[in-house]
């Protein structure tokens, strides 16, 4: 998760955006665009130092695959870390883009490009690392997570079901295990919110609440470096903050950057023993 840092500040600089964009905007603001680019380019160099100085600095070799240890590595639960941060800068860059005066359309597409070029960047330099290679899984995974904002908007059913992501402390992280929890994959716990409203029947549906969807989760326990430890699935709630609506967009910057994260609600885990949480972190 270190790597996708970046990202995070790409979130926090695109806050004033989210506001709300001029749907009736004829051409870009070119002041607007090139305090994006700026930005960007700044967040990118930061990305790299990052990922330099925690990944890459070790032996070097001919680009390699590593098929072998892709699926071991945190038991295949970094796939949707590599799903999910394409997925989410994807929308906020689109978000950026409409800010600067860019049609929709054009900046989805770029939104989506953007993503996808930074993520294709950091697999290619992992290529030419001896420790990691070029994983085709993470690849794949960050091709469908950038991809799938563009996938929604010309598919609108996929828009009833969001990825999301959450952190509560795992004991390993409690014991110093790591430096941020965003790095420990046993304190993560991985989402996806299905807006179940949408498939009420009609007499049903006008008094169900917009903000409650259903929520399928997963984790990851007892890690080891060989591939061991074992998965958590959950199902609950989902607050869908983002359903609610705000004639005045006062609250668009909060419930956009929300509609990325889980908070805390009733849960069940269902694997692999049943246990149940008044509120699921």
């Amino acid at each position: 998760m270190f790597r996708f840092r970046a990202l995070l500040l790409i979130i926090i600089f695109a806050v004033p955006a989210l506001r709300g964009q001029d749907d009736d905007s004829a051409k870009v603001n070119y002041y607007k665009l090139g305090a994006v680019a700026m930005a960007t380019g700044g967040a990118f160099y930061y990305g790299h130092i990052l990922n330099t100085n925690m990944w890459w600095k070790g032996e070097k070799s001919k680009f390699r695959l590593n098929w072998k240890a892709d699926w071991e590595y945190a038991l295949g639960s970094d796939k949707f870390g590599h799903f999910y941060f394409p997925y989410m800068a994807a929308n906020i860059y689109s978000d950026i883009f409409r800010w600067t005066g860019i049609d929709e359309e054009y900046s989805l597409l770029y939104a989506s490009g953007l993503a996808f070029a930074y993520q294709t960047y950091v697999e290619i330099k992992d290529g030419y690392s001896r420790e990691w290679g070029f994983a085709p899984a993470d690849f794949a995974a960050n091709t469908l997570g950038a991809l799938y904002p563009i996938l929604q908007k010309r598919y609108p059913a996929l828009q009833n079901f969001s990825p999301k992501i959450s952190y509560y402390p795992s004991p390993r992280f409690r014991n110093n295990s790591h430096t941020t929890i965003i790095d420990d994959y046993e304190s993560t716990y991985d989402w996806l919110s299905i807006n179940i409203r949408n498939y009420l029947p009609d007499d049903v549906r006008k008094y169900y609440p917009s903000f409650i969807n259903l929520a399928l989760g997963h984790s990851v326990k007892q890690l080891d470096l060989p591939g061991g430890g074992h998965h958590e699935f959950y199902i609950g709630i989902d607050w869908a903050f983002e359903n609610i609506k705000d004639d005045w967009g006062l609250l668009n910057p909060v419930r956009r950057i929300l509609s990325f994260y889980h908070l805390p609600a009733p849960a069940v885990k269902i694997y692999p023993d049943v246990i149940w949480y008044g509120l699921k972190f």
